[in-house]
């Protein structure tokens, strides 16, 4: 296969993005190659906002012919939450057909070496990046995300986390040398002298499991890593968000051919209605690594049965935060009002249980009972999304009717602090539109129980009345150990109840983020800086991202002689 692009080229144009993507994992300090203002595109090849919206405009109705071997039909039925039928067709696969076909390239891709293959996904993302306005409108349309959210967390953020695993999978590679000569001194005798090579080889094939909600941002980062490392990947999107994933997938293969390389080293797989080929394909011996987004139960399923793969999992956890004290109560009500709206509640980031003291907390404008508490925190969620507009571009749309089932049960599971209403998008007619609830429960009753230590995921939260500081740290460390939790938050004046909770959050893996008062939310993280997950407790096998979810796709073969 004739290469449009020399590794010579790629290496000059990214070889400068790669190293400062190293220096900013080592350091974690802020950096990003990705501008987050919509504003910033539409120079130099890339899609401005006329042009994205056009980009994305002309897809609707067609056909995604990505030229892949094994075609045996063409599939679809995404509608968007804003109530719009997307009318995309993709590739349907015979897949004794597409993976033998998946593995013939990676021998040349193999032999390419860990420099190589960074900067042939850079030139990926740089080319994803160079299109972000099309596919915000890509994610928007599939995840029900509001436009500005799908543009970041869909766009940047998303390409801001591809990036940062194949930084952590090129410095896993060349952690060991290529060559190594080896002396061994024997007294009087001569001395043993080897030479050795190490290579580093992959799996195989890594299949990408992606989700509903973020279909670019959780999936990026498996795709990436395993491509980086040496594998070919197959992406298996959400059967509700087809179109990010397969635009990614035609663009990684446009410039694999361009490389030089066999463009089939990535490629899709999409399905017919209730088909449920994950767990078809999860059993297959082609496939060596698994990344996975989504629901606790096919995770579990998933660590237990794909014996044959490496699996990596985001599921489920039960997010808490600590309210204890605060000297800043007005900051503290703004920040967890924002975080509980955000994108309607529907992040795997999203606090749930509000664990507060029954005889309420200290702060800045003095004493506040659990009820003020709770009754000031619903007055800021109202105050935040009194205006529709304003609503509107914070909540999206509900991405799905489980998620719109469960807000509706939650009113009957307490006392409603805070009621859920119905808001229209003049826009979009026929999205889903809906304010979160909160729900006061006590923790000491046992039939409270039961709805504070599972997931609601959606927006929905528990403001949980607990006896005590202590009782709220002990609370924290059952919710982690049993349902797990991507994030923790707490808030306290107390040195010692922040000891308390950072030594649970040490103890049991969970991310802690303390007294966020202003612009940063403990719902989010920051590509090369925060880590998303622990891998440590039940919500996730793995983080994103660290040295522990590159390392284990590939493995170094040693190959050596006498000198």
């Amino acid at each position: 296969m004739t290469a449009a692009l020399s590794a010579h080229e790629l290496i000059a144009r990214h070889r400068s993005t790669l190293d400062q993507a190293l220096e900013a994992i080592r350091t974690r300090a802020y950096w990003s190659p990705h501008p987050e203002h919509p504003k910033a595109y539409g120079e130099n090849g890339s899609l401005d906002a006329a042009a994205g919206k056009a980009a994305f405009d002309a897809l609707l109705g067609t056909r995604l012919d990505l030229g892949q071997p094994g075609t045996d039909d063409w599939v679809g039925g995404e509608t968007s939450p804003y109530g719009i039928d997307l009318g995309v067709t993709y590739p349907h696969a015979d897949l004794d057909v597409l993976l033998p076909a998946m593995k013939a390239g990676q021998r040349a891709w193999r032999d390419a070496g860990a420099e190589q293959r960074a900067v042939v996904c850079l030139e990926i993302l740089k080319r994803i990046s160079d299109r972000t306005h099309e596919f915000a409108h890509a994610v928007m349309h599939t995840s029900g995300q509001a436009f500005m959210m799908a543009f970041q967390a869909g766009g940047p953020h998303a390409q801001d986390r591809g990036l940062e695993a194949v930084a952590y999978a090129y410095v896993e590679q060349v952690r060991t040398p290529d060559n190594a000569e080896w002396t061994k001194p024997q007294g009087k005798r001569d001395p043993l002298a080897m030479t050795k090579q190490f290579t580093p080889v992959p799996r195989g094939i890594g299949m990408v499991i992606g989700c509903n909600t973020f279909p670019t941002w959780n999936g990026y980062p498996g795709l990436f890593a395993s491509l980086a490392t040496g594998n070919s990947v197959l992406v298996k999107p959400h059967p509700r968000a087809v179109l990010p994933l397969a635009l990614t997938v035609q663009v990684a293969r446009e410039v694999l051919a361009e490389t030089g390389f066999d463009p089939n080293l990535v490629a899709l797989a999409a399905e017919r209605p209730g088909e449920g080929i994950a767990k078809t394909l999860a059993l297959r011996p082609e496939i060596r690594i698994i990344d996975y987004t989504g629901s606790t139960e096919f995770g579990d399923w998933l660590e237990a049965n794909a014996r044959q793969a490496q699996v990596y999992t985001e599921k489920a956890g039960v997010n808490t935060v600590v309210v204890h004290s605060t000297s800043d109560y007005k900051g503290m009500l703004s920040n967890l009002a924002f975080s509980l709206s955000l994108y309607s509640g529907q992040m795997c980031t999203t606090p749930q249980n509000l664990l507060v003291p029954r005889e309420g907390i200290s702060t800045d404008q003095g004493p506040k009972s659990y009820d003020e508490v709770v009754a000031d925190l619903a007055k800021s969620v109202d105050g935040l999304l009194g205006d529709d507009a304003r609503a509107n571009a914070l909540l999206g749309a509900i991405v799905n009717p489980e998620v719109k089932a469960r807000l509706e049960a939650a009113a009957g599971l307490g006392e409603v602090a805070l009621a859920s209403r119905e808001i229209t998008n003049p826009d979009f007619p026929g999205a889903v539109v809906r304010t979160p609830v909160i729900v006061k429960l006590d923790g000491a009753k046992p039939d409270a129980e039961a709805a504070y230590m599972s997931e609601c995921f959606g927006p929905v939260s528990f403001a949980v009345a607990v006896d005590s500081a202590a009782d709220a740290a002990e609370l924290l460390r059952r919710t982690v150990r049993e349902k797990g939790a991507m994030t923790v938050g707490a808030y306290t004046t107390d040195p010692e109840v922040e000891q308390d909770v950072r030594e649970v959050c040490l103890e049991e893996a969970a991310q802690l983020s303390l007294n966020l008062t202003g612009g940063v939310y403990v719902n989010q993280t920051a590509a090369f800086s925060d880590f998303h997950g622990s891998g440590g407790n039940p919500a996730a096998s793995a983080a994103l991202c660290d040295g522990a979810f590159v390392a284990n796709r590939f493995r170094v073969v040693e190959v050596r002689r006498e000198a």
